[in-house]
């Protein structure tokens, strides 16, 4: 549960020193949420594939149900001008979000968890009491997510409007969600993908690296970094993106020849990557928010080397 928001926003400074506050809230969203999916998904039997659909269930009821970043109009607009909108839509920021929450809510978290606990990587880690705590916290949460930046973050820090979305975006919104998570659960997702070549580490974790900051890149453009960029191209290479990273990885991950040093390589790759890419985020930030990050992320690139060396001498006995 603490993964989830540390890789997906402490550690690329989306949550900063000033706002680790809400930070209670993350756990019980994101966390909340990656723990459950995963719990489903073990229990099931399903695989990666299902965990992505779910993961894109919970990135989808963030984007458009709880704190509905995707719908209302944009707090950070770096030139001033509104960027890729259309019928009430975000559209270029809705397929960053997407990709983004469902690898590092889910995805990412839950790899890396498996990695540093891989005895009990195939087990059910949720038992009914802490299930059924989860399930009551998981929905006062999102309602504080909601309230907080909807009601209160929005009107007194952006001095914007309170925004409610349209009934029919909602209806559309978990009628989607509603689908993903039938076609985890009941519909063929499995993936099989053999090869007899061995997969190298350092092209593996290259990969991670470059399409996190390519990622970064996308969300950078939906905040009006180039207006004049167009948005549809914009949406044209995410997709593209998308489609190489879900030809390629899979490919090495599912391979029989697949090892936890090569799922490693490709974590550690896509964290190191969007960790080193956010900084250009903190161009003028405050001192006190640009150190926290650095030692964060300092602390995390030298646990994370730990972990690679542990993975790569157990492989070696």
């Amino acid at each position: 549960m603490l993964a989830a928001p540390l890789c997906t926003e402490v550690l690329p400074g989306a949550t900063r020193l000033s706002s680790l506050f809400v930070l209670p809230i993350e756990i019980l969203v994101w966390g909340g949420g990656a723990l459950l999916i995963r719990e489903v998904v073990r229990r099931q039997q399903l695989g990666w594939v299902a965990l992505l659909l779910l993961g894109l269930a919970l990135a989808l009821a963030e984007e458009c149900l709880i704190q509905q970043t995707s719908l209302a109009p944009l707090v950070i607009k770096l030139k001033g001008i509104e960027y890729a909108r259309a019928a009430g839509v975000n559209y270029v920021y809705l397929l960053w979000a997407l990709v983004y929450e469902a690898v590092f809510v889910v995805l990412v978290p839950v790899a890396l968890v498996e990695l540093l606990f891989p005895a009990r990587a195939r087990e059910p880690w949720v038992n009914l009491g802490s299930g059924l705590a989860i399930g009551l916290l998981f929905p006062l949460a999102c309602f504080a997510a909601w309230y907080t930046w909807t009601q209160i973050a929005r009107v007194k820090f952006f001095h914007l409007e309170p925004y409610t979305p349209p009934a029919p975006y909602v209806i559309g919104a978990v009628v989607i969600i509603a689908t993903l998570v039938a076609i985890a659960l009941y519909g063929r997702t499995s993936y099989s993908r053999s090869t007899t070549a061995e997969s190298n580490r350092w092209i593996m974790g290259g990969v991670g690296f470059v399409g996190a900051t390519l990622w970064y890149a996308l969300v950078i453009l939906a905040f009006g970094i180039a207006p004049h960029f167009s948005p549809l191209a914009a949406v044209a290479l995410g997709v593209a993106v998308c489609v190489l990273l879900l030809i390629v990885v899979p490919r090495w991950v599912a391979s029989p020849l697949s090892s936890a040093a090569d799922q490693f390589a490709v974590i550690f790759g896509a964290l190191l990557g969007s960790m080193l890419v956010s900084f250009a985020g903190f161009i003028g930030s405050a001192p006190a928010d640009l150190w926290f990050k650095i030692f964060v992320d300092a602390v995390a690139v030298v646990l994370l080397v730990r972990l690679g060396r542990h993975i790569a001498k157990a492989a070696m006995r």
